[in-house]
């Protein structure tokens, strides 16, 4: 008797299954960094109480607390857990990964509580650190159920949409927290590297609308090459460019116009597309459609320039009056580590692609 012929997407599954991705890696280190940033944030007031850093675990049953902040506590480290087991894969047996992957994720919860002895806007708890350690082991055992599969099936979705170049998952971290950027409403639309607000630098140039105009202008054309050349260079040479990039900065501009309508109102969601935002859609869409039609290595060359113009022309602009007067009624209320969080990825964002874009050119 013949053996059943196997399922054409089992075959699949199997022929991609040797193919190395360093996605979950890069994702575990990305989240890594998230849950730090949003545990010791604002960073600021530092002093030493007296107290020893470990005495959290001695303070028995938190005197405030609730359901809902213990499902914040599990539900912010399952995926955590999740990605470390799924990056510790390769270590033998079956329940290495997920143990690892436990430990880990106690151990990171463990340093930021006892971090926050320091901070007098935080208070350590056994509480969460119990939660966090229990969220972190659900999702390391997710791997033991999911993991193969999951990870066969990003590696099987990355050779087919993403180039075969070295530290391609690296360039989609990127292009994702580029994404996320777009959810600060306050900042120029696509701009990047504004230092000011950290180094408290006062804008060189004064405001005047004919400026303003030009210079937003400026900074929206250099942003939309360079994002649009990186896309272009993780893209398989299968997949439709022209096609992927329309796709990808509409759905960047769709994360703008929530954005501004959930966190400011509904009334401003389009408050981003300003003359200059219009104008410097258009012309950098005209110039990134000619330059895509250039050799890979001078696309890599013209995605750095312009990348680095854009970011010494963010830090020349002077902030807009008329958008300071719309977001002055902004509530952020809970939204306030999360609008820090996307400041900070879009004033860090240039001096992280652009290092990469000087790898990526040595090895095309």
């Amino acid at each position: 008797m013949s053996s059943p012929k196997p399922a054409a997407g089992s075959a699949n599954l199997n022929r991609i299954a040797p193919l190395r991705t360093l996605l979950p890696r890069y994702l575990a280190l990305a989240y890594t960094a998230l849950i730090v940033y949003a545990s010791l944030h604002p960073f600021t007031g530092w002093r030493d109480s007296g107290m020893s850093p470990f005495a959290f675990l001695d303070g028995g049953w938190p005197r405030y607390w609730t359901v809902f902040d213990l499902a914040i506590n599990i539900l912010a480290y399952l995926p955590l857990g999740f990605l470390l087991a799924l990056s510790l894969r390769r270590l033998p047996g079956r329940w290495a990964p997920a143990f690892s992957a436990l430990l880990l994720g106690a151990l990171i919860s463990f340093c930021l509580e006892s971090l926050q002895t320091w901070l007098p806007s935080r208070v350590p708890s056994n509480l969460d650190l119990a939660s966090n350690t229990l969220g972190a082991g659900l999702g390391a055992l997710l791997t033991i159920w999911h993991g193969e599969r999951f990870f066969i099936r990003v590696a099987l979705l990355q050779q087919r949409l993403l180039a075969p170049i070295q530290h391609a998952e690296f360039g989609l971290v990127l292009i994702g927290l580029w994404l996320l950027t777009q959810l600060s409403p306050e900042t120029i639309l696509f701009g990047a590297g504004d230092l000011r607000h950290l180094l408290e630098i006062t804008p060189a140039v004064p405001y005047a609308a004919p400026s303003f105009f030009a210079l937003e202008t400026a900074i929206i054309v250099c942003n939309t090459i360079a994002i649009g050349l990186i896309t272009r260079a993780l893209l398989a040479d299968q997949s439709s460019p022209y096609l992927a990039l329309t796709a990808f900065f509409i759905l960047a501009l769709s994360i703008r116009t929530l954005a501004a309508a959930v966190l400011v109102d509904p009334l401003n969601a389009l408050a981003w597309l300003t003359p200059g935002a219009a104008l410097g859609l258009l012309a950098g869409g005209v110039l990134l459609s000619v330059m895509l039609l250039l050799p890979v290595s001078l696309r890599i060359a013209l995605a750095g320039l312009a990348l680095m113009a854009g970011t010494v022309l963010v830090n020349l602009t002077p902030p807009n009056p008329y958008s300071a007067a719309a977001l002055a009624t902004w509530r952020q209320g809970h939204f306030l580590n999360f609008n820090g969080l996307t400041r900070l990825a879009a004033s860090f964002w240039p001096f992280l692609a652009l290092p990469y874009l000087t790898v990526l050119g040595r090895r095309i």
